[in-house]
Formats: C-alpha cells, sequence, structure tokens
C-alpha cells in the first residue's frame, strides 16, 4: 500500500510557495522530490510523488492550496514542501501542474468534481 500524506496548509513570499503536510508517520531518515504530479480525482487532489526513506510516498495537494499553487503557475514560484521538520524543494510542479490542468480541462475521464475545480481555480471558469 502507498503511503499517503495530506498538504493542508500553505503560503508564499515574492518567490516561493510553502506547503506543510501532516505529520509523517515515522523517522524521515532521507527524503527527496521526484519531480512527478498525477492526479487523484476521487479526492479532488494533485499527487506529488516523493521519495521518504527509500519509498515512494503520495503527497496529496488538496484544493485548499490549489490557490497558492496557481502562483507557482502565474509567477513563475518556486515550492518547497516541509514534512514534519524536513524541508525539501519540489522541482518541476510548473511543467506537471501546467501540463495536468491542460490535460483535465473539459476532460470528463477525470471527473466533474475535479473538472470544475480545475477549471474554477487555475482558469478562473465558473462551474457548470
Amino acid at each position: 500500500m502507498q503511503k499517503r500524506i495530506e498538504v493542508k496548509k500553505s503560503h508564499s513570499d515574492q518567490d516561493t510557495v510553502y506547503l506543510t503536510s501532516e505529520l509523517f508517520d515515522g523517522e524521515i531518515t532521507q527524503a527527496s522530490a521526484t519531480g512527478q504530479m498525477i492526479t487523484d480525482s476521487d479526492h479532488v487532489s494533485f499527487i506529488y510523488l516523493v521519495d521518504i526513506n527509500d519509498q515512494f510516498t503520495y503527497v496529496s495537494l488538496t484544493k485548499e492550496v490549489w490557490p497558492h499553487l496557481k502562483e507557482v503557475l502565474t509567477h513563475n514560484k518556486n515550492v518547497k514542501l516541509t514534512i514534519n521538520d524536513t524541508e525539501i524543494e519540489l522541482p518541476g510542479v510548473k511543467e506537471e501542474l501546467s501540463y495536468l490542468v491542460e490535460n483535465i480541462e473539459g476532460n470528463a475521464n477525470y471527473g466533474d468534481d475535479m473538472v470544475n475545480e480545475v477549471e474554477r481555480v487555475f482558469l478562473d471558469k465558473e462551474e457548470q
């Protein structure tokens, strides 16, 4: 079973979006970003893959943090994630997120909730 942690808190400054996850169960001896993102339509979230202690962990970027993620696209900001006391930079978020948003727009395969939320937050469209 894939480990999963959620990010529900975020803030930003001029150059960076900071994400804070819920607590990771266990000690983190090593953490690195993969540069890869996928979607979780069932939970209306984006997933960033992180390697923690040599095991892939799904970092769920819930819709609560999407307004800050939009800043990554519009203002070319960096993204840093804090898991427990470990901070890691998340490369590739702009490219991956841009690609996913483009694919989700109007695509019913992602489900109505995911499509509507992505279009509302990232594309400034009103809900259908």
